[in-house]
């Protein structure tokens, strides 16, 4: 009954994805779309390709920290194998949160330690990013030139602090047990989100896009926060939507809007496709000596 039902929310999320794309190509002119994407200029591509990379380098370093608080010492290079596999199960599986159900796993067979708190350090390390994207979101929306942001600035503004506040004390009372590293953690996300932002910033050179800088950066924040409901198959669907009407809200070009997202999504596949030398060849996961 159980599989029955995951099979069935399968399903239903690759119809969402589907329904997703259909609905943002009949909005769209599809052929303007690709063109656009197909002008991309190769170098600065390569190094927007180059700082997702870091962003993602940085953000396995993040989650071993979580992992180490549990006892858990994986290395470096093992926790980035694992970390690499789990990019390319999230691109494939529903909701993105395919790759993290699988390292929990691995985890908990290798290691002794409590499948609640393996959980809460994997749920964890997304908040945290979570958290990052949400402060980088409001802080640049504080610099969009809109009126309808204008009436919003102090309560934007007032955002930041408090969401900092709120996330450390239920850390502090509900994961005491990995609040030593919530600093070093937050550290980490902020450096994460920011090396996405100079990949996104990248793309939009390689685009040719002078203008909007900061709505653009703004729009790619609030969709890689969408891409955390687990509604569709990896980040497909969801992300052009946001684009699609972030742009129409903030007076963008659409076609280029959904450009943006659909070239971030090529590098991502490109990088997570990398994982399946691990999918095929088994992780053995070494850990650190500790005296």
């Amino acid at each position: 009954m159980a599989n029955l039902r995951k099979k069935g929310l399968t399903a239903l999320k690759i119809l969402i994805s589907a329904a997703l794309i259909y609905f943002i190509f009949t909005k769209l002119n599809v052929t303007e779309v690709f063109e656009t994407v197909r002008k991309a200029n190769p170098m600065f591509l390569v190094l927007a390709l180059l700082f997702f990379v870091v962003s993602k380098g940085i953000a396995a370093f993040r989650l071993n920290g979580y992992f180490h608080e549990l006892k858990v010492f994986l290395t470096h290079k093992s926790n980035l194998k694992l970390y690499l596999l789990g990019m390319f199960y999230n691109l494939f599986l529903p909701g993105g949160i395919g790759g993290d159900a699988y390292k929990g796993y691995v985890i908990k067979k290798k290691f002794e330690v409590e499948t609640k708190k393996v959980v809460s350090v994997l749920v964890l390390d997304r908040l945290s990013g979570l958290l990052l994207l949400f402060i980088y979101a409001c802080g640049l929306a504080l610099f969009l030139n809109n009126s309808q942001l204008e009436n919003y600035y102090i309560l934007i503004g007032l955002a930041i602090p408090l969401s900092v506040i709120v996330f450390y004390f239920l850390n502090k009372k509900f994961f005491g047990y990995v609040l030593p590293v919530f600093w070093k953690s937050v550290g980490y996300s902020a450096l994460v989100q920011f090396a996405q932002l100079v990949c996104v910033f990248f793309i939009l050179k390689s685009l040719g896009i002078e203008a909007n800088t900061m709505a653009y950066l703004v729009i790619f924040l609030i969709s890689s926060i969408v891409l955390i409901l687990p509604v569709t198959i990896g980040p497909v669907g969801s992300r052009e939507v946001v684009f699609y009407y972030g742009a129409v809200l903030l007076g963008l070009d659409d076609t280029t809007s959904v450009a943006i997202s659909m070239t971030f999504l090529f590098i991502t596949a490109i990088v997570s496709l990398f994982g399946v030398i691990y999918h095929i060849k088994k992780i053995t996961l070494d850990t650190l000596r500790i005296s």
